[in-house]
């Protein structure tokens, strides 16, 4: 039985120490080493995803910037907006800022 399993031809080419100790140190590398292919592949592709996302996100913020922008162009626009924004006054005016009190005094 045992020279019956020798002469065989697969065990031939796996029996051979040359290709047990290859298929091993592939078989580390792809899936056990720490630099292994499969984590890194995983960790590689959730990166790309997340920087996809980041681009989308920036990208509409870029587009409102523009917008906003193209809206301050106007000087009763920009006007406006340093008025609310940051509480430009022009000189003979005064400003009070109303703050609202949130919370229930008991």
């Amino acid at each position: 039985m045992l020279k019956k399993l020798r002469q065989n031809k697969w065990f031939k080419i796996f029996g051979n120490i040359y290709i047990l100790v290859l298929t091993f140190f592939v078989v580390w590398m792809f899936f056990f080493d720490a630099n292994n292919w499969w984590f890194t592949h995983s960790e590689l592709n959730d990166e790309i995803d997340k920087l996809e996302k980041q681009q989308e996100h920036l990208r509409g913020e870029i587009e409102h910037d523009k917008a906003l922008i193209r809206q301050l162009q106007d000087k009763d626009s920009l006007e406006k907006y340093a008025r609310e924004r940051y509480y430009f006054k022009k000189e003979d005016e005064e400003i009070y800022l109303i703050e609202f009190d949130t919370l229930k005094n008991e």
